[in-house]
């Protein structure tokens, strides 16, 4: 995921917690500097779109990449 709002390390915690509690969401790798978040997820249990949704409602901005 393209994530854009954060700018501390509170941030990239409140991601990364917030991905890791959806469903079928093993892991969240969360980097500032890049925007970026990747996650290990069963794609049988959540979609990108639904992950970028549980980000927004965190109050930042998310958007699937490939």
């Amino acid at each position: 995921l393209r994530v854009s709002g954060m700018s501390c390390v509170h941030c990239v915690h409140a991601v990364t917690t917030a991905l890791e509690s959806a469903p079928g969401v093993t892991r969240a790798q969360v980097d500032l500097q890049r925007g970026r978040a990747v996650v290990d997820y069963d794609e049988t249990r959540v979609t990108p779109r639904e992950l970028a949704n549980v980000v927004m409602d965190e109050g930042y901005t998310a958007e699937e990449t490939t």
